[in-house]
């Protein structure tokens, strides 16, 4: 083993080397739910050809077994969102990172236009958040409500269900009822 001594002078010397390189590094987690700049909301129609594509392209995380999840994005390309699939074994710290309270919470999250939604949201409340822009986090679809889109069942039966909208504080309010 050898033992190697440094002088006090040369150690800080070090160390402030160090935190100058530690400073002048980019950080390299990037938040996939961070909102971009505010800007006045404008109908989807009014907004330029690129600003559309990127309104209708969706990121989703869900487990690899998810056919709920599954059906989901289906009803979402089908709508004529352009959908990203992450299949992650836990999908719990997407939702913490995204801001999505433990009581609104479901089987998959989504990443759309710097919002996030939260489970089986039909795809028409999407799109009012999107045109309207509403200082929120996102949308949500607490549970997993038969007969919403990619819940369906036998039957068709359906329960009746809300969709909320989780304000930057975290406080909710309805977003839609179905």
């Amino acid at each position: 083993m050898r033992i190697v001594t440094i002088s006090a002078v040369s150690a800080m010397a070090l160390g402030a080397t160090i935190l100058a390189a530690q400073s002048q590094q980019p950080a390299t987690k990037t938040n996939p739910f961070a909102r971009p700049a505010q800007r006045p909301a404008r109908a989807a129609a009014q907004q330029p050809a690129a600003t559309q594509s990127a309104a209708n392209r969706m990121v989703v995380y869900k487990s690899p077994t998810c056919g709920c999840c599954g059906n989901w994005v289906t009803h979402a390309r089908n709508a004529g969102f352009q959908v990203d699939v992450h299949d992650v074994a836990d999908v719990s710290e997407i939702k913490r990172t995204a801001g999505v309270p433990t009581d609104a919470q479901s089987c998959h999250t989504t990443q759309v236009g710097g919002y996030f939604v939260e489970g089986h949201v039909p795809v028409d409340d999407i799109r009012r958040m999107l045109a309207e822009r509403p200082a929120i986090r996102g949308i949500a679809a607490p549970g997993m409500p038969a007969g919403s889109p990619g819940m369906e069942v036998p039957g068709g039966r359906r329960d009746a269900y809300q969709v909320i909208a989780v304000r930057r504080d975290g406080t909710t309010f309805v977003w839609a009822s179905h």
